[in-house]
C-alpha cells in the first residue's frame, strides 16, 4: 500500500523590535540574518538616542577636546606654534574652540551614522516603521504614525524585542530649560563655550563632560555628592582622574549635594545642602537616567518591571513573558551600548533557535571617555578585598613605559588581577590615553581564561603602550616550588 506525501509550509517567524538603538538595531539585523520577517519601530530615528543625542555626539565632542589637549601639550615634546607679529617677532597663538562649528559637526556625524544604520537594515530586508509604538498584549505592537500620530499600524509578532532605552533623569528642584540648565542631550545647542559650566553628578556622564569642557577651555566646577569622583569605580583610577582634573584647574566639590538649581539673568545659581551657593553660566545635570518603559503596555502584557521601572531580564534577555525579550538601558542588566548590542543578538538567537551563550556580567568591558580614559573588565580590586574573588593584584605605572615617555604621558597605569594558584587573568584596569583600545587583550584573556604566563608569552611591539600589559603579566609569573 503506497503512502501519500503532503507538503507542509512553515510560516516565517515574525519578529517585531520596539526601539532602534544599538540593541534594537542588532536584534533586527540578527533576526533578518536568520530569515525572520522583521519590523523595527522607531520614533526618533535608527540608532536611537545613543547615536543621535548620546554616545556618538558626546564621544565626538571628547575627540575634539583630546585634539585641543594634544595641541596645548605639544610644546612638552618640543613642538611650538608661533605666528609672525610686528617686525617679524613671533607671537604665540591661542587655541580657539568654535563650539558652534564643533556641535554642527557632531550632529552631522550622528545623522550620518543613523542613515548608515538605516540603510543597512533596509538592505537586510527589515521593515522600518516611524512612530510611537506600544505593546498590545504579548503578540502585537500598535504604532501611531503620521504627522499628528492619529494613524495606526498593527504589527503581529511571534517574538517581540523591547529596546526603548532611557532618558536623562530630571529633578523638580533643577528643571532643565534647555538654555542655562541642561541635560546631556541639550548640550549640542550651545553656540559658544560656556564661561563657567557647573556639572552636578560625578558619575560616568558627569565626569566625561566635565573632562571634555575643561579641556576645551571652559571653567568647570564638578559637584560630587560622594567622597571621590566616579564612585563605584576603581579607587586608584578615580584618584588619578581627580588629580588630573584639579591640575587642569577644575574645582571639585566632594561630599557636596546640590539641593536646588535656578536660572538667573546672567547664568545659574546652584544651592548646596549646607547652604553654600555656586554661581556659573550654565549647569549640566548628570544625575542618572530613567527607563522609557512607562505607558507602552508592558505591565498589561504581563512583563515584570523593577521598582525603578527597568524590565527584569535573564542572561539571554528574556522577560517574564516567554516570547517577549528586552535589551539595553531599559533593562536591569547593564547600561552600555555594547551590552545592548550583544543582548539584541543573544535575544534573537535564543528566540529563533540559534546557538546562545548567556551573557556574563563579569566579562563585560566598559570604558569611561575622560582624559585619560579608564577601561575595566572582569573582577575589580574591591572584589578581591571583599573576598568575592580569590585574586592577586599587580599595578604598573604607565610612566615606566618607554612609549609613554616618548609621547609625554605622565598619568595612568595598567592593573592586572589574577586568580591565586592558577594565575588565570580574572580582571584588569587601564588608565591611559585610548584605554578603550588597550583593554581588549585583557578582555580576551578574561574571556578565554588565559593565565598571566600565557599572556606574558605574547609578543608586544616595542615600544608600545600595550607592552605594559605583557610587563605586568611577567611580573606576576608564578614560581612553583615543590
Amino acid at each position: 500500500m503506497g503512502c501519500m506525501s503532503s507538503t507542509t509550509f512553515e510560516r516565517t517567524q515574525r519578529v517585531a523590535v520596539l526601539g532602534g538603538g544599538p540593541g534594537g538595531y542588532e536584534a533586527a539585523l540578527a533576526a533578518a540574518q536568520l530569515g525572520a520577517e522583521v519590523t523595527l519601530v522607531e520614533r526618533v530615528g535608527v540608532g536611537g538616542s545613543a547615536v543621535l543625542t548620546d554616545v556618538v555626539p558626546s564621544k565626538s565632542l571628547i575627540a575634539t577636546a583630546d585634539a585641543a589637549v594634544a595641541i596645548s601639550e605639544a610644546s612638552d615634546l618640543g613642538v611650538n606654534f608661533y605666528a609672525k607679529g610686528e617686525n617679524g617677532k613671533p607671537l604665540k597663538p591661542e587655541i580657539a574652540i568654535n563650539l558652534a562649528a564643533v556641535n554642527k559637526r557632531l550632529i552631522a556625524l550622528a545623522g550620518q551614522q543613523s542613515e548608515d544604520m538605516r540603510a543597512t537594515l533596509l538592505e537586510a530586508g527589515v521593515r522600518i516603521l516611524s512612530g510611537h509604538g506600544r505593546l498590545e498584549g504579548p503578540t502585537a505592537i500598535v504604532v501611531s504614525t503620521g504627522e499628528k500620530g492619529t494613524d495606526f499600524d498593527r504589527v503581529e509578532a511571534d517574538t517581540i524585542v523591547v529596546a526603548v532605552g532611557a532618558s536623562p533623569r530630571e529633578l523638580d528642584s533643577a528643571k532643565p530649560d534647555g538654555k542655562r540648565i541642561l541635560t546631556w542631550t541639550q548640550l549640542y545647542d550651545m553656540k559658544a563655550l560656556p564661561e563657567h559650566l557647573i556639572v552636578v553628578g560625578s558619575g560616568v556622564t558627569g565626569a566625561e563632560f566635565a573632562s571634555a569642557y575643561m579641556n576645551l577651555g571652559a571653567k568647570v566646577t564638578l559637584i560630587s555628592s560622594r567622597e571621590q569622583v566616579l564612585p563605584g569605580e576603581d579607587k586608584d583610577a578615580a584618584s588619578v582622574l581627580e588629580k588630573v582634573f584639579k591640575r587642569g584647574g577644575m574645582q571639585v566639590l566632594s561630599k557636596s549635594r546640590a539641593d536646588k538649581v535656578e536660572a538667573t539673568k546672567e547664568g545659574v545659581t546652584v544651592t548646596l545642602s549646607d547652604g553654600r551657593t555656586v554661581e556659573g553660566s550654565h549647569c549640566l545635570m548628570a544625575v542618572g537616567s530613567i527607563p522609557n518603559t512607562a505607558g507602552i503596555g508592558l505591565e498589561e502584557a504581563g512583563v515584570e518591571l523593577d521598582d525603578s521601572g527597568h524590565v527584569r531580564v535573564n542572561k539571554v534577555a528574556r522577560t517574564s513573558v516567554p516570547n517577549v525579550y528586552a535589551v539595553g538601558d531599559c533593562t536591569n542588566f547593564f547600561p552600555l551600548a555594547s551590552v545592548a548590542s550583544m543582548q539584541g543578538r543573544t535575544a534573537v538567537f535564543h528566540a529563533l533557535g540559534d546557538i546562545v551563550i548567556p551573557l556574563e556580567l563579569i566579562k563585560i568591558t566598559s570604558n569611561i571617555f575622560t582624559a585619560p580614559e579608564i577601561a575595566t573588565v572582569g573582577y575589580g580590586v574591591k572584589d578581591v578585598e571583599d573576598g568575592v574573588a580569590d585574586g592577586m593584584v599587580y599595578k604598573l605605572p604607565l610612566a615606566a613605559n618607554p612609549r609613554a615617555k616618548m609621547m609625554g604621558i605622565k598619568d595612568g597605569f595598567v592593573k592586572l588581577i589574577a586568580r591565586k594558584g592558577s594565575g588565570t587573568v580574572i580582571g584588569g584596569v587601564i588608565v591611559a590615553p585610548k584605554a578603550s583600545e588597550l583593554i581588549y587583550p585583557i578582555a580576551v584573556a578574561v574571556e578565554r581564561r588565559l593565565t598571566v604566563d600565557q599572556v606574558s608569552r605574547v609578543f608586544a611591539a616595542y615600544p608600545s603602550l600595550s607592552s605594559s600589559i605583557t610587563d605586568a603579566s611577567r611580573a606576576m609569573h608564578l614560581v612553583n616550588i615543590s
